[in-house]
C-alpha cells in the first residue's frame, strides 16, 4: 500500500508494514517469542532474535517512520534510551551544540554521564540565533541536539534554516519532536537527519507505555541506528509496541481534540487577571506565532502559565484542581499539570532552572481530550481559590 496518496489521519491506520505474521488479521499479533528457529545452518530468517528484530516492533517501527517521512526507525526503551542510542552515533570526545532551556532529562545525560564516559562536551544557545550556532561551532562538533517546542516554556527554533546551516557545516541535527507528534510537526520535510520521541506521550497518547523511537531521514543513518539498537540492546519491548501502535491508530483524533482545547485554554488563560504571562504558540501574542504558523499544523496541546503569587500560592490552586492530575509526563487523553521547578526539572540547580527562565510560579498544562469548557471551570475554580487570601 503506497502512503503518498493518503492524508495523515488515514495514514494513522494504514501505514508502514503491519501485516505478515499472520495476513488477515486486522492488527498486528503480539509476538513475544525471543527466539526464533532455522530450517538449517544456511538459514537466515527475517527474524531470528527479538533483540534484533521483532515483527511487533518491526509493525510499530515502519508505522512511525512512515508518518515522519523518514526511511525507518528504531523503537527504543524510553525516551531518553532513544536519545542515548542517537549519542551512540557520536565519536569520543564529540561536541554538540544544543538547545538552550533544553529537557532537563536530556541535561541530564549529556552532562552528568556522557561528559564523563565519552568525552563528550556541549555548548548551549538559542539555536534561532544562527550567528551564535556558527560561532559556537568547533571543529569536533558532530551534532546540533534541537528542541521545539521546548519544555516547559515553548520555545521555538526555525528548523529548515538551522538544518541549511548544518548541511553546509557537515553536522548532523537531531530534533526531539515529543511536544509535537508526526501530527502537529514532521522535521524530516524540513531538512532534520533525524527525529526522536519519547513514546510515552502523544504517540502512546494513553499514559499506559514507556518508550522512545528514533527516525532516521537516510537509509545510511537508519543502517547505523539499527545496528546500535542490535548491540545496546536498549530496545522497546513487544507488549509496547503493541500499545504504542494501538495509541497511532487515534493520533489524529486525539491531537486535533487536544490542540483545539489547548487553545481555548490559552485564550481563557490570557485574559485572566491572577495569570502572569501565558506560553502558547499557537496564540497571536507569542514572540514566535509567526514560526508557529510556519513549521507546525497548530501551536500544540501544552499550555504554561506563570500564576501571580508565591509557591504556596501555586500549591493552593494545585490542589483545587478536579479534573487536571498531577503528573510528570504530559501527552495522554486526560488532562495534565506539572510543576517544572519541584518536577520535570528537579534534577538541575535552583541556579540552572532560574537560568532556563523556570520559576516556582511556573505550571504546565498537557490539555487532553475533555470537553474544553469544563477544563476551563476546573481551572477558574482553583485560581480562584488559589489567592482567595490574597
Amino acid at each position: 500500500m503506497s502512503d503518498k496518496p493518503r492524508h495523515f489521519a488515514t495514514r494513522t491506520i494504514h501505514a508502514g508494514e503491519q501485516f505478515g505474521v499472520a495476513d488477515n488479521a486486522i492488527f498486528p499479533a503480539i509476538v513475544t517469542a525471543s527466539s526464533f528457529t532455522k530450517r538449517g545452518l544456511d538459514d537466515h530468517p527475517e527474524y531470528a532474535y527479538s533483540r534484533v528484530s521483532n515483527p511487533t516492533r518491526h509493525a510499530y517501527e515502519s508505522c512511525v517512520a512512515a508518518l515522519e517521512e523518514g526511511v525507518g526507525a528504531v523503537a527504543c526503551a524510553s525516551g531518553v534510551g532513544a536519545t542515548a542510542t542517537v549519542l551512540e552515533l557520536l565519536p569520543k570526545d564529540a561536541h554538540v551544540v544544543v538547545m538552550s532551556g533544553v529537557y532537563g532529562g536530556t541535561f541530564r545525560l549529556l552532562e552528568d554521564y556522557r561528559s564523563h564516559s565519552a568525552g563528550l562536551t556541549t555548548t548551549y544557545v538559542d539555536l534561532n540565533d544562527l550567528q551564535a550556532v556558527s560561532a559556537a561551532i568547533r571543529p569536533e562538533t558532530r551534532l546540533i541536539w534541537i528542541e521545539t517546542p521546548t519544555n516547559p516554556l515553548l520555545h521555538l527554533v526555525d528548523i529548515k534554516a538551522l538544518c541549511e546551516l548544518a548541511r553546509e557545516r557537515g553536522i548532523l541535527t537531531c530534533l526531539d519532536n515529543t511536544f509535537c507528534s508526526p501530527w502537529n510537526q514532521r522535521p524530516i520535510t524540513l531538512g532534520v537527519d533525524l527525529v526522536m520521541h519519547s513514546a510515552s506521550k502523544y504517540i502512546g497518547g494513553h499514559s499506559d507505555l514507556i518508550g522512545g523511537v528514533v527516525v532516521a531521514a537516510t537509509e545510511a543513518l537508519f543502517k547505523r541506528l539499527r545496528k546500535i539498537s542490535m548491540a545496546v540492546g536498549a530496545i522497546q519491548g513487544p507488549f509496547d509496541c503493541y500499545l504504542a501502535l494501538r495509541g497511532l491508530k487515534t493520533l489524529d483524533i486525539r491531537m486535533e481534540r487536544q490542540c483545539a482545547n489547548a487553545m481555548h485554554i490559552a485564550r481563557f488563560l490570557e485574559s485572566h487577571p491572577q495569570v502572569e504571562r501565558v506560553y502558547y504558540p499557537g496564540l497571536e501574542s507569542h514572540a514566535q506565532h509567526a514560526l508557529c504558523q510556519r513549521q507546525m499544523r497548530s501551536g500544540g496541546a501544552v499550555v504554561s502559565m506563570r500564576v501571580k503569587g508565591d509557591r504556596a500560592t501555586v500549591n493552593r490552586l494545585v490542589e483545587a484542581l478536579s479534573i487536571f492530575v498531577l503528573a510528570d509526563s504530559l501527552g495522554g487523553v486526560e488532562s495534565m499539570i506539572n510543576h517544572s521547578w519541584s518536577m520535570s526539572h528537579n534534577s538541575l540547580s535552583p541556579a540552572q532552572k532560574e537560568a532556563m527562565g523556570i520559576g516556582e510560579n511556573l505550571l504546565r498544562l498537557s490539555v487532553g481530550i475533555e470537553d474544553h469548557r469544563d477544563l476551563i471551570a476546573d481551572l477558574e475554580s482553583a485560581l480562584e481559590a488559589a489567592t482567595a487570601d490574597t
